[in-house]
């Protein structure tokens, strides 16, 4: 059984790998003000960002669906990894030699499943990239050469070449002290008469990448008329690879999508390599699935739904490709950034385009698109006979949804125009008046739908049933009467030293929201702000009693305070939550001597009314002092 990480290799990882480095790999950053940074959420969809990164901190935290946590706890809930898994990824790309108890480190044995798949997609990814010299894969390097690809370009994209025989692969990887479970479980291997075989054989291999660089799957191309296979055969779902979320070429491209604001969408790895060395280096491609939903998501976070960012999309010019790019319309909404279309002519895909009129036209190609709603358009009205009353109608009533899809309002009132003078139709404000009732009733429609479940997070249990019926309403945690509070704990935890050692004083019956209570309970529990360290945030969160606590911990650690000043700001926080507790303790005092009434015992009535006095007074010099009166 594998031995437990040790505490200081683990603070070893958590030091060494700056949290926006691990995040950035993933999504689009921004400068947010007061050091943060932030982004559009990985855990939820949203279409402006609400999650922030604190890189002094170690923190990510997400204000629309409350994720949140430091850099390891991002790594397992994004990439679905256990504890030791994803502190064995960033040890590794830290360089940090682990220790573990229990006997030392025995690699490959110790090593969680993913590290294991990964490390076994690696090893396999160089030995296809070296069997692409031999002589079995001269017929390889034709295929490339034929379409325009030297030797730079084949080690660029890191392809390579899988022998025709049944077991190269694995007895390669056997060698390296992988099992034919693991080889089976990978998808490098598939399961023969036999035994394990090799899944790929005899085929050209193109490496498919995570968006971190990780090799986790292969496509790979026929070469001969004897291989009864399909023409492309790609790993088959494994832990490591969803086809669905895979996007090829995006650990190239991801960076020049996020400087330009611009991602072009291809059909297939040879165009993506075309693409490439043409100079449109922001393209990407699905493997051997159509363009959806999380292939969407994955654009969305590096485009941040940029208003000013444009995803374009090429398609043959055959009807087939034309279908393609009506399906892609579909999901247009999904986008904030504008879509549009670049038909390749004489249905030529952008590898048969560069090779037969070079690199230039390749760019011309992505340069010279169309707006996809303009596309939809024209290839919806196509569709009817526009030389009869009845055709134009129905065309319009085809159409006019198009166009009051639009996002842009001054841009549908244009294409409603348009459509009009392609319909035929004199009077074009008919036209606008439709689009426009349509753009209502779209809009109505949204705003009116019931509301989403509530999500749960990959991995955790959803919990026992609310209980039935009214339970009050709901605390705000952020209503003026707790923001103060909040404020305060948010300094504690950011600034501890300018709180202290005053905060330290402060009872939990000071903040009268419980979330609240508990973060100030356990602040203490974990020594206090006043002896913080480097240490004290993890210290903090580690000795949280439950995951809302923990969770609270973070939001507050990550959200700025509401001052650019703190240093002036902190004395001013200390006294308002102080004033207040006296004040809400007065209150309490003279409801008291209220209720003794005449008949008290006189004892009893002096020693309250001496209490009322002292807090009276007390509150009179917090006003008046201020921080000096603490």
């Amino acid at each position: 059984m594998a031995g437990r990480i040790r505490d200081e290799d683990v603070k070893a990882v958590r030091d060494a790998v700056p949290i926006d480095a691990v995040v950035s790999e993933y999504l689009q950053l921004k400068n947010a003000g007061g050091g943060n940074l932030k982004g559009l959420c990985p855990f939820h969809d949203e279409k402006s960002p609400s999650f922030q990164v604190s890189p002094s901190k170690g923190l990510f935290y997400c204000f629309g669906c409350q994720e949140g946590g430091d850099t390891l706890d991002f790594v397992m809930k994004l990439d679905h990894l256990s504890f030791s898994e994803a502190v064995e990824r960033l040890a590794g790309v830290a360089g940090v030699t682990l220790r573990y108890d229990e006997g030392g480190y025995t690699p490959g044995r110790q090593q969680g499943e993913r590290i294991r798949l990964v490390e076994a997609h690696k090893i396999a990814a160089q030995f296809y990239a070296e069997q692409l010299g031999s002589a079995e894969a001269e017929i390889g390097r034709a295929f490339l050469r034929e379409r325009g690809f030297d030797q730079a370009a084949a080690e660029h994209f890191g392809v390579g070449y899988a022998p025709a025989g049944w077991d190269h692969l694995i007895r390669f990887l056997r060698g390296k002290g992988f099992t034919d479970r693991e080889l089976l479980t990978s998808g490098l291997a598939s399961e023969g008469r036999r035994g394990a075989i090799d899944r790929f054989r005899g085929r050209l291999i193109w490496p498919i990448r995570d968006i971190t660089g990780e090799v986790i799957g292969f496509g790979a191309r026929k070469l001969r008329e004897d291989d009864q296979g399909p023409k492309y055969l790609n790993t088959p779902e494994t832990p490591l690879y969803k086809k669905s979320h895979v996007l090829y070429g995006i650990d190239l491209a991801k960076k020049e999508i996020a400087k330009t604001n611009r991602a072009v969408v291809v059909e297939g790895y040879t165009d993506v390599m075309a693409c490439h060395l043409a100079g449109v280096t922001t393209a990407i491609a699905t493997c051997g699935t159509a363009f959806a939903g999380d292939h969407i998501k994955i654009l969305r976070r590096l485009l941040m739904d940029n208003a000013n960012a444009e995803v374009v999309f090429t398609f043959d010019g055959d009807a087939a490709g034309q279908k393609a790019a009506l399906r892609a319309f579909e999901d247009d909404q999904k986008f904030a950034a504008e879509t549009s279309i670049a038909i390749t002519p004489g249905g030529m895909d952008p590898c048969e385009l560069r090779l037969a009129e070079g690199d230039a036209a390749v760019a011309r190609l992505v340069e010279n698109r169309t707006p996809l709603f303009a596309f939809a358009l024209r290839s919806v009205v196509a569709g009817y006979n526009l030389d009869t009353a009845e055709g134009r109608a129905s065309a319009l009533e085809a159409g006019a949804p198009i166009v009051a899809g639009i996002k842009n309002s001054a841009i549908q009132h244009e294409y409603a125009v348009q459509l009009a003078g392609m319909l035929g139709i004199l009077d074009s404000q008919f036209v606008v008046r439709r689009v426009g009732q349509l753009a209502r009733w779209q809009r109505d429609r949204k705003s009116s739908g019931a509301p989403a479940p509530s999500r749960t997070a990959p991995g955790r249990p959803s919990g026992p049933p609310a209980p039935a019926g009214p339970r009050g309403p709901r605390l705000d945690l952020r209503s003026p009467a707790h923001r103060v509070e909040r404020e305060l704990l948010k300094l504690a935890l950011q600034f501890p030293d300018l709180v202290s050692p005053a905060f330290d004083a402060y009872g939990e019956d000071e903040f009268t929201a419980p979330p609240y209570a508990a973060v100030r309970r356990t602040i203490a529990e974990a020594g206090g702000a006043e002896f913080a360290d480097g240490d004290y945030l993890a210290r903090v969160r580690d000795i949280a009693p439950d995951d809302t606590v923990r969770g609270m911990i973070t939001e507050l650690a990550v959200e700025p305070v509401m001052h650019k000043t703190p240093d002036i700001y902190a004395g001013e926080v200390l006294v308002r939550v102080r004033l207040l507790a006296v004040d809400r303790r007065v209150n309490e005092v003279m409801g008291t001597l209220t209720r003794l009434g005449h008949q008290a015992d006189p004892e009893q009535s002096a020693a309250v009314q001496n209490e009322l006095l002292a807090l009276q007074h007390y509150g009179q010099r917090l006003r008046v002092e201020g921080a000096r009166a603490l």
